[in-house]
């Protein structure tokens, strides 16, 4: 798209043709997308060309089909650009440690895998019901409708299952 070409479909739209709007704000998007990622971080590109095509919308009563559509939306461009670069000042660019502290997570696999096991040794209804609503946050009525079981026989289930997980427990028993 050439200059003439730009500043026609920009001349067109002032004048409320929708589809040269649409055409001129697609080749700038393009153009501003190629004009910020020679300029800016890749993750700031897309929010820089979203705000300058905003600005280009709220200021398009100013634009001068005399005066070209280029140097306009370029003058736009620059100045998004600069708010950039100064938003980029602004952060806190602290840099993390080469050694970071890592959590270990030893023990909550082992306690999972344990659990697991335990679970094992119930009834598979018992066991579904207890994931269900002790582990995965599900209501009776929830786990009821996921396992088609009646609300009173999830309740059921749940304290039998409990206390058998309770009496192994207590027991000692291994469950390997």
């Amino acid at each position: 798209m050439t200059e003439a070409d730009w500043s026609r479909w920009m001349a067109a739209a002032q004048n409320g043709d929708a589809d040269a709007y649409r055409h001129v704000l697609g080749e700038a998007s393009a153009w501003l997308r190629r004009y910020f990622q020679r300029r800016l971080p890749p993750s700031m590109v897309d929010d820089a060309v979203q705000d300058t095509l905003l600005a280009v919308h709220e200021k398009r009563h100013t634009f001068d089909p005399a005066q070209g559509f280029a140097p306009w939306i370029a003058a736009i461009a620059r100045y998004k650009w600069i708010d950039r670069l100064r938003a980029m000042r602004r952060v806190d660019m602290t840099s993390l440690d080469d050694e970071l502290p890592v959590m270990d997570h030893e023990n909550a696999v082992t306690a999972a895998h344990a659990l697991e096991r335990l679970l094992t040794l119930l009834k598979p209804a018992q066991a579904e019901v207890i994931r269900l609503v002790k582990l995965q946050g599900f209501s009776i009525e929830e786990a009821a409708r996921r396992t088609g079981q009646s609300a009173a026989l999830v309740k059921v289930n749940i304290h039998r299952g409990l206390g058998r997980l309770s009496d192994v427990v207590m027991r000692g028993a291994d469950v390997d």
